[in-house]
């Protein structure tokens, strides 16, 4: 496999922008591994090695058990995860995949059981921004592999 083009280096002011969404997500206050969680779930359905490679590291990083990254992909039959991580997960898979269903009515009433208003803008955000690295990253064919948490650099 070859990558395509280094986005990051071909057009930084797209990089800026995009890392500017995500400087605004680490500020939400919405837990880290719920974050990274997000993100590998998006990631999954969109079918992104380089992210879930980058994403899975990360969430190791922050401390987040191997169990529950191996069952992400099965989370609604596994015990492992939070009411809260729960809506979330299924608020990601509804923005991931918006042109099936749009975002029910009952999922929004379910999401704020747990999350104000802003912080369900907040986790769309979130989602947006996972979103749009994966469709960069499959559209460059970025090689996953490479990639270490800041701690491990």
């Amino acid at each position: 496999m070859e990558q395509r083009v280094n986005y990051m280096r071909t057009n930084q002011e797209v990089f800026k922008l995009m890392f500017q969404m995500e400087e605004y997500n680490k500020t939400t206050g919405i837990d880290n591994k719920l974050i990274e969680l997000i993100k590998i779930r998006a990631s999954q359905i969109n079918g992104c090695a380089f992210c879930l490679d980058m994403h899975t590291k990360d969430a190791r990083a922050n401390g987040e058990t191997e169990q529950r990254i191996y069952c992400l992909n099965a989370w609604r039959e596994s015990p492992f995860y939070l009411d809260e991580e729960r809506v979330a997960l299924e608020l990601t898979e509804a923005v991931t995949t918006i042109s099936a269903n749009g975002v029910p009515d009952n999922l929004y009433e379910r999401v704020r059981l747990h999350f104000d208003e802003k912080q369900y803008i907040d986790l769309v955000a979130i989602i947006i921004t996972i979103n749009g690295w994966n469709r960069l990253a499959i559209s460059a064919k970025s090689i996953p592999g490479h990639y270490k948490p800041a701690t491990e650099k």
